[in-house]
């Protein structure tokens, strides 16, 4: 079962005896969170990650120097799970990449827990440098600053300058080394370390970086292969802290305001599946991509098959030797699921809260429960729809709320949140929260950096991006879509436009996957439109969903760089695919030290059609920081997302028969309607 021919990717070992095995040993039914699933997209369970273990171990795939960098669920084929009843039986897989920590060597497999058997099974030497490295593992962020610590050459740069004394209070980070081409670096695991010092064993590290210091080190030969240390810039005395010691007595000034849902929240929740108002969706999370979201359906008709952010880069605009190397994919690198917080009510989350738990594999590949891992709750989002008409019909209001389905996940010095929101009109919102501290370096105080701000003294903080990557399968009103470019268009003044106030529209049809490699255009009011082939709606137009980008400056890198071949799907806003199960990926499976053109390149390099297919999109929205003081020593949240609103999917607004605000007709608040002679509420 387990190929040692070192076979490259497209040559993966199957077994279709294996396959067969798999498909007549799938037990039926669980309660949520153990034992057998009780829907094909349930997330992995705490029991079904342990099983995946053991049946790893039994088929000598995971032995005693190997680890566990990644582990997901296999999801079943789109059409198993459409066809799929309540009581058929249910084959649950896990995909699983394992590393052998002694030689490097790499192995995907494919486990059917159900059957108890791996089903196939690939690997890799370790120097097959062009498909990149798997994702880091907990233990070697320790083991990368034991090295380096113990490191004469990192004790005598410390020593030459003048930091011998702090060597216990350094802060060693280990950071995602990039891709430069290196020749003692291509195909190794290599990791970089920068040092940063505390003032004591609770201080913030961040605050007191040791400039143009850093540490290269081989995380299979377990050495340090390199270290560079240039300049003498001093390490910033400013505190970083922002506790209560640090930052005083909080204010009394702020009065209360209590959320309160006495009859509880409007949804229902069985299991991963959630019914809220109109809207029905299964909530997943993993590894990687953290949060999931499976068939997303509006009146019980499919808008989304699924959603989720794979991916997202942060790429740093500074050419200084500790920075210009630093491109950090945070969740094919790092793990964005892995790394999720426990959420805690009053905290992260007011109201009346569902939390969902998440499980992910730990680098030994036994189940890690993240408590709360996922908040969803209820909340109001002020005016949804309101006119006032002079005469009998006078005014009317109805409050906009919205269903958010949320999580956050800390790596190193940045926190992410993700938040999708479900309103009550048919409208989503995706947001993503960028907070934590920013990633700085040490300079002289009042010098001008073109590349980093001063945001403290000696404290500079480097210009960069957070660009994610959503990728949403579409499926309005079945899995049959087009997509469509719509414009505003200008019309000369002329004949067409005698009095010059005229405009109009553009609607371009999409129909390759290279025709769909697109930038957002907001001087002409730029969407995307998703349109159904099988269903129209009351005037005799297909029911259609419009992606409505929100400005994003792309990828700012020169299209000669290395992070610009890696991290090509930031150099488009949309890209556009023909669904394909194995396409999960926009900077490919495994970006760490890869040298470029995987994921979306590669998936459309056929240029299939895609019209009328099965249509995934794939958005890039995000950030680009210029770092200010306010943002330090922590930064407030910065926002960016998009927006998905139908458009001729419903035939009128779906939200008038909402009821007056609970809170309108309270004690001295007058109702919605504003009373006086044109009040038809009673009053």
């Amino acid at each position: 079962m387990h190929d040692h021919a070192h076979a490259v990717p497209d040559q993966a070992m199957e077994n279709p005896d294996l396959e067969r095995a798999a498909d007549a040993a799938v037990p039926r039914g669980r309660a949520p969170g153990t034992g057998p699933a009780v829907h094909p997209l349930d997330p992995l369970a705490a029991e079904e990650i342990e099983r995946t273990r053991d049946i790893l171990v039994a088929a000598g795939l995971l032995g005693e120097s190997v680890r566990v960098p990644m582990l997901l669920p296999a999801e079943p084929d789109k059409k198993a799970v459409a066809s799929w009843h309540p009581g058929d039986p249910i084959d649950r897989r896990a995909d699983v990449t394992l590393l052998d920590t002694a030689t490097g060597e790499v192995t995907e497999a494919i486990v059917s827990i159900s059957a108890g058997v791996v089903v196939q099974s690939r690997s890799y030497p370790a120097d097959t440098s062009p498909y990149g490295q798997p994702q880091y593992l907990f233990e070697e962020y320790e083991r990368a600053a034991e090295l380096a610590k113990a490191s004469p050459q990192w004790r005598a740069a410390m020593q030459r300058r003048g930091l011998a004394d702090r060597i216990d209070l350094a802060f060693c980070s280990p950071l995602a080394p990039g891709f430069v081409g290196r020749e003692n670096e291509v195909g190794r695991r290599v990791i970089r370390s920068l040092t940063f010092l505390r003032d004591s064993e609770d201080d913030i590290a961040w605050a007191h970086p040791v400039e143009g210091l850093i540490v290269h080190i081989d995380l299979t030969a377990n050495r340090v292969i390199g270290i560079e240390d240039e300049g003498d810039v001093p390490v910033p005395a400013g505190s970083g802290r922002y506790d209560p010691a640090a930052t005083g007595p909080a204010r009394t000034t702020l009065k209360p305001i209590e959320i309160t849902q006495p009859e509880g929240p409007s949804f229902h929740v069985e299991g991963s599946h959630v019914q809220w108002e109109n809207w029905t969706l299964r909530v997943d999370f993993n590894a990687r991509e953290g949060l999931v979201l499976h068939d997303v359906r509006f009146d019980d008709r499919p808008v989304l098959s699924r959603a989720s952010v794979p991916e997202m880069v942060v790429p740093y605009g500074d050419t200084s030797n500790t920075r210009f190397w630093i491109s950090y994919f945070d969740a094919g690198e790092y793990l964005l699921g892995k790394n999720a917080n426990h959420l805690e009510l009053g905290c992260d989350c007011l109201g009346v809260i569902h939390y969902f738990d998440g499980h992910v594999a730990d680098d030994h590949g036994h189940a890690m429960r993240i408590p709360n891992a996922v908040c969803m709750h209820e909340e109001d989002y002020g005016v949804l729809w309101k006119h006032t008409e002079p005469g009998p019909v006078g005014s009317h209001v109805r409050r906009s709320r919205r269903l958010v389905v949320s999580y956050f996940a800390t790596i190193g010095n940045y926190d992410y949140g993700f938040f999708w929101y479900f309103y009550l009109d048919g409208s989503i919102q995706v947001e993503a929260k960028a907070t934590g501290i920013v990633f700085v370096g040490g300079g002289v105080p009042g010098s001008t950096n073109r590349h980093a701000p001063e945001i403290a003294p000696g404290v500079f903080a480097p210009v960069h991006q957070h660009l994610f990557s959503a990728r949403l399968d579409m499926a309005i009103d079945g899995d049959e879509n087009r997509l469509f470019e719509v414009d505003a268009v200008r019309i000369p003044m002329g004949e067409d436009n005698p009095f010059g106030n005229a405009f109009t529209w553009s609607h371009t049809p999409l129909r390759t996957e290279q025709e769909a490699q697109r930038e957002a255009d907001t001087s002409v009011a730029r969407v995307w439109e998703v349109q159904s082939t099988t269903r129209t709606n009351h005037v005799g137009k297909p029911t259609a969903y419009h992606l409505i980008p929100e400005p994003t400056a792309l990828l700012m890198a020169d299209p000669a760089s290395t992070v610009a071949a890696r991290a090509a799907f930031a150099t488009k806003h949309l890209w556009g695919t023909a669904y394909d199960p194995e396409e999960r990926w926009p900077a490919g499976r495994f970006p760490n030290a890869h040298a470029g053109g995987a994921g979306l390149p590669a998936y459309t390099a056929d240029d299939r059609s895609i019209d009328g297919a099965d249509l995934v999109l794939w958005h890039t929205f995000g950030l680009t920081h210029v770092p200010r003081p306010e943002d330090w020593p922590i930064m407030p949240v910065d926002y960016a997302g998009f927006w998905l609103k139908p458009y001729g999917f419903l035939d009128r607004n779906p939200a008038l028969d909402l009821p007056e605000s609970s809170q309108a007709h309270a004690e001295g608040g007058g109702s919605c309607c504003g009373g006086g002679d044109a009040c038809h509420c009673g009053h």
